[in-house]
């Protein structure tokens, strides 16, 4: 294995392995035969992650190679850093940290709870994650917390963060500032608004910036997509692609849609899955009210 770029990791084996290794890696599309291309036979419905002709494969999905070559017995060479790691980015460290940026929330300060933390140590240290957190578990804080450590680490890089709709763009906004940032570092995108700007941190809408060119995407060095599961496949991946040379990257999502093809496309795009929590740890420790299911069943007379 050697690293091509920051997407994707260059697979060298011999012919009868590449083969295996790319039904592997294919997967059929939910729903692709009601697809026109399918229809018309110009595809057969399937997703082909590992490129037989170049070898090439996301760089996120090296743990399933792993777990390819121990199934079948393979060794694994690796030249350069494949997979480099922070391991000096501590607990310790990390609320260091958050006690020197002093977070707020309505003026008072606030604390990131121990899930928060972790959240955050595995993603910095990783430099690529995806991160499934629920519903108010606090994403907001988690993203604000790895842009501020992006902020001071790259100096002369910039830091995008991806969401799905506009309305995401101003309370992402509106969240920073009430944490207490100032409006000089954060610039929005979305349609309407300037796609270029000096300031080092940019939320936008991956509509408003699917189309632009590669060179467009060369300043960011930092990149996260907030409720990743709802970028459309194509989309995500014009844009990821495009930031070949974008070392840290973090997905957060609540949920994933149960399709292997999306779950691999976001990992192998962002990093492995890591779950912060649950709703349901959430509800056991208060930090959400508990939910309460009441079932009505109505039975008709059959005649009706």
């Amino acid at each position: 294995l050697s690293k091509k770029n920051e997407v994707y990791v260059r697979v060298e084996t011999e012919p009868n392995i590449a083969r295996e290794l790319s039904d592997f890696f294919t997967f059929e599309v939910p729903g692709a035969r009601f697809m026109p291309t399918y229809k018309k036979r110009i595809w057969d419905g399937k997703i082909r992650l590992y490129n037989q002709m170049n070898g090439e494969v996301y760089l996120g999905l090296i743990p399933y190679i792993q777990e390819f070559a121990k199934l079948n017995d393979i060794d694994i060479e690796y030249k350069g850093d494949v997979n480099a790691t922070q391991s000096s980015f501590t607990h310790g460290v990390c609320k260091g940290f958050i006690r020197n940026i002093k977070p707020k929330s309505n003026g008072k300060s606030i604390e990131l709870r121990d899930y928060q933390t972790d959240a955050v140590v595995h993603a910095i240290r990783n430099n690529r994650s995806l991160l499934l957190s629920p519903t108010a578990s606090g994403k907001s804080l988690i993203i604000y917390s790895l842009i501020r450590y992006y902020n001071l680490l790259l100096k002369d890089k910039k830091i995008l963060i991806l969401v799905p709709t506009t309305s995401l763009v101003e309370q992402m906004y509106s969240d920073f500032i009430d944490y207490g940032w100032k409006d000089k570092y954060v610039h929005r995108i979305y349609s309407g608004h300037e796609r270029t700007t000096d300031k080092p941190v940019i939320v936008s809408t991956w509509q408003s910036l699917y189309k632009m060119d590669k060179k467009y995407f060369k300043d960011f060095g930092c990149v996260i997509g907030d409720e990743a599961h709802l970028f459309k496949s194509k989309s995500l991946t014009s844009i990821l692609t495009k930031l070949d040379d974008c070392k840290y990257r973090f997905g957060l999502t609540g949920t994933l849609d149960g399709t292997q093809t999306h779950r691999l496309v976001l990992e192998g795009l962002f990093g492995s899955v890591n779950k912060v929590t649950s709703t349901k740890e959430l509800m056991d420790r208060k930090t959400l009210a508990n939910l309460n299911i009441k079932c009505i069943v109505l039975k008709h007379p059959q005649e009706n």
